[in-house]
């Protein structure tokens, strides 16, 4: 399963950045393939140990916020592996030949 999610205090003023660190801090901890980009954290794994680690993250910003705001995206594919990479590499492939 691939997951895309962004995810956000509410109410914690214009930079939330402190408050997101904690929760890219979790990911990256989980030992699940990750990246993150200016918009959303990619997550691959399972769909228990994945869905855990958001829980696990919207608790920690519930900690030091009234509120969270949570977006998912998700791609189930049962037993594709690497996704998050070999989504990429065919278009790149298709791009070089034109």
């Amino acid at each position: 399963m691939l997951l895309a999610f962004s995810i956000a205090p509410v109410g914690a003023g214009e930079s939330v950045s402190a408050e997101v660190a904690e929760v890219i801090r979790l990911v990256r901890e989980s030992g699940l393939p990750n990246e993150t980009n200016a918009m959303f954290t990619n997550v691959e794994g399972e769909w228990d140990e994945v869905m855990a680690l958001v829980k696990a993250c919207t608790e920690k910003l519930a900690e030091s916020s009234p509120r969270v705001s949570l977006v998912m995206k998700v791609d189930y594919r049962p037993g594709v592996e690497d996704a998050m990479h070999s989504k990429v590499e065919r278009i790149e492939q298709r791009l070089s030949r034109a």
